[in-house]
């Protein structure tokens, strides 16, 4: 069907969710899908659930309602659903309440292996006065508490605390909405906060963003005009809904007046070939997929499975998000997808991030020509074009904190009506990190990114080479870890896990490499060769010389939600023996192994060992303490 009656020039909203009524009160869009939601059965079938704008607008009214008996304007309340129709409902039903939301992931509610920690620390620094979840979720919360409370009082203590709100009782859809709803719309206002989100721990301990109503919906119109969406667009998304990217879309979906078709991030990874084929049955128009998930697309992506023909001849935004963004990786996907029906004048390499509500600019448009590439980096935004007068992006000296000239890297420097409005009882690293100022230069109040970029050609287009608590510096040269993991990566695909690969600096003359296996190899003599392909092959892409390569097991290199590797928690595990290491080489300057700090695991076990045989306690061992085995390397 087709919307023709959409207004371009359609006023538009002070605040995401008056676009919401809006459209449920056009007779076009009243049984037109919103949201739909699909998930994989256990027979292989896809089951579809729908939620149309008129049930989306009556469900958030009735939950704004029954949230505001036992609750007051302005509380703070954690959101605990898992992904899904329901948790959108809930996300828009606390605006229309005028709450503050604070959606996260549901952490087990047996809070086994150290899963309630995010938790702990989301109650703490925000204080909400309830937690919204499932009345399953609340019963298993109140037996752990009542089994509990002695062996971890900090965190049952913050959990009986709370005022358990479940979701059963708020989801009542038979309510009819008043005359006048909007001279009388009591919801977040446009200079109120509406939702705290999580920074994504990429770089440290994830921050508390606050957001405000009228700045996430000046972001989400920003992102509207820049990929083109309307009435008409289908939006494809599997991330996750509770932050940054997965949630933008969903307030994305509501102002453009689209159709959003969500999947799970587990689903999509259990069988990536799901998300194609709900770009192939719905004719997605626009999915965003992190620049790390192309790979495994292609590698398991199953185009001999299934008995739905992929045709991707609908898409118009594929959009990249997640720097960096490697040309290689996207010229692989269009190699194998354009047959499927890709236009390669699809892709939308694109960047954002939380503290600027999170959509900040892309490098696609509409008449897009092939574009340009910087030290194996595709563009995530053109500065050229000023499309945008209140957008301001540019590249600073981080030192002197003057702007640099075209051609040298900086860090990069936002100011935006979009801009969060600081961290959540942080108020030193607020001033820090949201009100920069260029030096000696009255100007804007600018966001300091922490990302390095470079502006490059006459477009002016902006690369995103890396985040600038990462550099590694080595010989006077600033080094982008990244580099050294995909050389890393490129030298043993067939047996080191992409994506899951950390580089770091571990002394002034030596360079980490970890990289997660697999599968556990058994054989001692295939762990010594990637230990050494490892090396060689950053020597040969980067010219840099690793120190140290350590294997380890599936899962144990740190990652957020959203994907992105966290060197610094990865380096902090190392050092503090949590790794479950298969296997180390130190390297000294020539490329010979390390007489005092090489380590073997019992590849065929998997266990680690000391110098006498016996079983550690600790899945590593700190470097200074490391057992001498290059007798048993030199055995090989």
């Amino acid at each position: 069907m087709s919307y023709e009656n959409y207004d371009p020039c359609f006023p538009d909203q002070p605040v995401v969710d008056l676009y919401l009524p809006a459209w449920a009160n056009l007779p076009a869009f009243r049984s037109k899908p919103a949201f739909i939601w699909a998930e994989d059965g256990s027979t292989g079938v896809t089951k579809v659930s729908t939620l149309t704008y008129a049930e989306l607008n009556s469900t958030v009214q009735s939950i704004s309602s029954h949230l505001l008996f036992p609750l007051q304007r302005g509380d703070t309340v954690v959101i605990l659903c898992s992904p899904g129709l329901e948790l959108v409902e809930i996300i828009f039903g606390c605006q229309r309440a005028g709450l503050v939301g604070v959606p996260i992931i549901p952490p087990d509610p047996s809070f086994s292996n150290n899963a309630h920690h995010h938790l702990v620390r989301v109650i703490s620094q925000t204080k909400p006065k309830a937690a919204i979840a499932s009345s399953d979720y609340t019963k298993r919360v109140r037996q752990y508490v009542s089994l509990s409370f002695s062996s971890n009082r900090q965190l049952c203590e913050l959990l009986q605390n709370l005022k358990w709100i479940a979701t059963e009782d708020i989801m009542d859809k038979k309510v009819n909405l008043k005359p006048g709803f909007f001279s009388s719309y009591n919801g977040c206002k446009p200079d109120e906060i509406y939702l705290i989100q999580y920074t994504s721990g990429a770089t440290g301990i994830p921050k508390p963003v606050l957001v405000s109503a009228g700045s996430a919906a000046h972001n989400v119109r920003v992102a509207r005009k820049a990929y083109n969406l309307h009435p008409n667009s289908v939006i494809v998304s599997w991330l996750p809904q509770y932050h940054d990217c997965g949630l933008m879309f969903l307030l994305l979906t509501i102002v453009s007046g689209a159709t959003c078709v969500l999947t799970s991030p587990n689903a999509f990874v259990k069988r990536p070939r799901l998300w194609l084929e709900l770009i192939t049955k719905y004719r997605g128009t626009c999915t965003p997929v992190p620049s790390f998930a192309l790979p495994l697309v292609v590698k398991r992506g199953g185009m001999s499975q299934g008995t739905l023909t992929i045709n991707l001849w609908s898409m118009n935004n594929l959009i990249i998000v997640n720097e960096p963004i490697y040309k290689a990786s996207i010229e692989e996907f269009i190699e194998v997808f354009r047959p499927l029906g890709l236009n390669p004048s699809s892709i939308s390499p694109s960047y954002g991030l939380a503290e600027s509500c999170t959509f900040v600019s892309t490098s696609w448009r509409e008449k897009n020509d092939s574009l340009p590439c910087y030290n194996k980096l595709l563009p995530s935004a053109r500065l050229g074009s000023d499309e945008d007068d209140e957008i301001e992006i540019i590249v600073v000296n981080e030192e002197t904190n003057e702007p640099v000239e075209d051609g040298i890297e900086g860090e990069i420097w936002i100011s935006s009506p979009s801009n969060a409005s600081g961290y959540l009882a942080h108020p030193s690293l607020t001033r820090k990190v949201f009100h920069g100022r260029l030096r000696n230069k009255v100007s804007r109040c600018f966001i300091r990114t922490g990302d390095r970029g470079i502006v490059k050609g006459e477009e002016r287009y902006l690369y995103v080479t890396g985040r600038c608590s990462d550099i590694v510096l080595k010989n006077g040269q600033e080094i982008h870890p990244h580099y050294i993991e995909t050389a890393a990566y490129n030298s043993c695909p067939e047996f080191l896990r992409g994506g899951c690969i950390a580089a770091f600096k571990i002394s002034r003359t030596a360079i980490a490499v970890v990289a997660e296996m697999q599968r556990v190899e058994r054989e001692i003599r295939v762990l010594r060769r990637i230990c050494e392909g490892i090396r060689e092959g950053v020597m040969k892409e980067e010219e840099i010389k690793i120190g140290l390569v350590v294997l380890v097991k599936n899962g144990s290199v740190p990652k957020t939600t959203s994907g992105k590797i966290m060197r610094w928690a990865a380096q902090a595990k190392l050092s503090e023996c949590k790794m479950n290491v298969i296997m180390q080489m130190e390297f000294d300057e020539h490329g010979g192994d390390s007489t005092s700090l090489g380590m073997i695991i019992e590849a065929c076990e998997g266990k680690e060992m000391n110098e006498n045989g016996r079983k550690q306690t600790g899945a590593f061992m700190s470097l200074s303490n490391a057992p001498n085995h290059q007798s048993r390397l030199s055995s090989l």
